[in-house]
């Protein structure tokens, strides 16, 4: 509705002087019996309000004429001033820029992430998303979350997460992943099912307040169902039980200054990893990552790979590296970066 009304504004305002330079020009012909390109610069003239003489000498009806259009001329230009300020006021100009500009982002935007809801567990899946440099829209309803959105400049959608319409407007075709972090659990489950059925391939992690939810989230079409209450208790009790484990692992996953990530690589189809054993891949020399764990495309757990474990495509690597050693991984392993 603020475009339309927008775009009327705008249309009003641009469509008056030309009516009003039609007016005046054919006035001028009819009431003094002028040419055209002298009635079309009195006509200037006197909407511009320039102060220059008169072309001929006017009639009393010519005069009257020529009032009307000073007349005129001076309102059109207090109402354009006004509309400008009163939209600028509004925030609607500024709004509707700052909508497109999103748009066109989102529009060349292949294999991001969007996040439903900024709320306490969105804002952190969004600062993670965003250290880990991956491209991010946040589909967010209120109006004081999406201000803070756009100050830390963040691209963002204002709507309700559960309408189809508001999914498409943040690329749900193109995107790859999809976090859903609603605390309520029958609005997950609702945003989860549409974009299943918008995007089959899409990578769906949804956030669940009770834990009997999970199952239902799943058939929905959630590939990973998280309760942060469950996740946050055992990462209490690890942290008694094994605190420097727990720390070291908060550092290197949680972007705490260290430059080592635990990551996940999957190996593709034309890699030269393919059909290799770990031994004979030796990707510890060639890249200087260290292997953790091997999970494979047909299985849910993951296994601690030997020297003799095969590689296939598809399989997932779970890796520990620098960023530059990570970078040489998938390069080997075969990853397609998005354009």
């Amino acid at each position: 509705m603020a475009g339309v009304r927008l775009r009327r504004r705008l249309a009003i305002i641009l469509s008056i002087p030309i009516v009003l330079f039609f007016v005046g020009t054919m006035g001028y012909m009819l009431i003094e019996g002028w040419n055209f390109v002298d009635a079309f610069y009195m006509t200037t003239i006197s909407l511009t309000t320039v102060g220059f003489g008169e072309v001929r000498p006017l009639s009393p009806l010519g005069r009257i004429f020529t009032v009307f259009l000073l007349l005129a001329g001076v309102s059109t230009v207090a109402y354009g001033l006004s509309t400008a300020v009163e939209l600028l006021v509004a925030g609607d100009l500024v709004q509707q820029l700052r909508r497109r500009r999103m748009e066109r982002d989102i529009a060349r935007m292949k294999d991001h992430v969007i996040v439903c809801g900024y709320g306490r567990v969105g804002k952190s899946a969004v600062f993670s998303l965003d250290k880990s440099k991956r491209d991010v829209v946040v589909i967010e309803h209120d109006a004081d979350r999406i201000l803070e959105i756009v100050q830390h400049g963040f691209t963002v959608v204002e709507g309700d997460a559960t309408r189809d319409e508001i999914l498409r407007q943040a690329g749900i075709e193109e995107a790859w992943g999809l976090i859903v972090t609603s605390g309520n659990d029958s609005v997950n489950l609702f945003i989860v099912l549409s974009a299943r059925s918008m995007n089959e391939g899409l990578y769906i992690v949804s956030r669940s307040i009770d834990a009997e939810n999970e199952m239902k989230m799943r058939r929905a079409g959630a590939n990973r169902v998280v309760s942060p209450y469950q996740i946050g208790g055992k990462h209490m009790a690890n942290i008694i039980i094994r605190p420097h484990v727990t720390d070291f692992f908060d550092v290197v996953t949680l972007d705490g200054g260290m430059e080592l990530w635990v990551e996940e690589v999957r190996i593709g189809h034309n890699s030269s990893l393919v059909g290799k054993t770990v031994g004979a891949a030796d990707v510890r020399r060639r890249t200087g990552v260290t292997l953790i764990a091997l999970l494979r495309h047909d299985e849910e757990a993951a296994v601690m790979p030997d020297a003799d474990t095969r590689l296939d495509a598809e399989d997932q690597l779970i890796v520990l590296g620098t960023r530059e050693q990570l970078a040489a991984l998938e390069s080997l392993a075969g990853v397609v970066k998005p354009a």
